[in-house]
């Protein structure tokens, strides 16, 4: 009956073959390793059912300015032209979801140490023209054409 388990066990690898294979990635950068830390952290809030526009409301607070005053804006901006959006947390930036899905974000400036903030649009967002379309907006600061027009873009984006 040994004979019989050893032969449908099949081939046994060493222990030390396969650690031995296993080598950390280091391709990733110090702050995408925070934000994929961040990611983390509102995948467990999301679990425990907090509050997203609390979440939200604390990420910028933690912006540096102008990149907080901008998000302030942004976040009135959002809200009155998309109030069925959802204020939640993405990658550590304030984002706005429907239905639990990500339509748009604030990446600060700061963020990933960039010259500009940045509102961008995912794929849920209804802002398709023809093949190709606009799915990123670099800002310096916002003026009252430019909220006006981010207005229109999110209401088009949930339409």
């Amino acid at each position: 009956m040994a004979e019989r388990k050893a032969a449908t066990k099949g081939p046994q690898k060493s222990a030390k073959t396969s650690t031995a294979t296993k080598k950390r990635y280091e391709g990733f950068t110090d702050e995408e390793r925070a934000a994929m830390m961040d990611r983390v952290q509102e995948q467990k809030i999301a679990a425990r059912k907090a509050e997203g526009e609390s979440d939200l409301l604390a990420k910028i607070a933690e912006m540096p300015e102008p990149d907080r005053a901008m998000a302030k804006r942004l976040h009135a901006v959002i809200k009155a032209s998309a109030p069925a959006l959802s204020p939640t947390t993405w990658y550590g930036m304030p984002a706005y979801a429907k239905d639990g899905k990500v339509v748009c974000f604030f990446q600060s400036a700061q963020k990933f140490k960039t010259r500009y903030a940045t509102l961008g649009f995912s794929d849920r967002a209804n802002l398709d023209e023809g093949n190709m379309w606009p799915n990123a907006f670099a800002l310096m600061k916002l003026t009252a054409a430019d909220e006006a027009r981010i207005g229109a873009l999110v209401k088009k984006a949930v339409s």
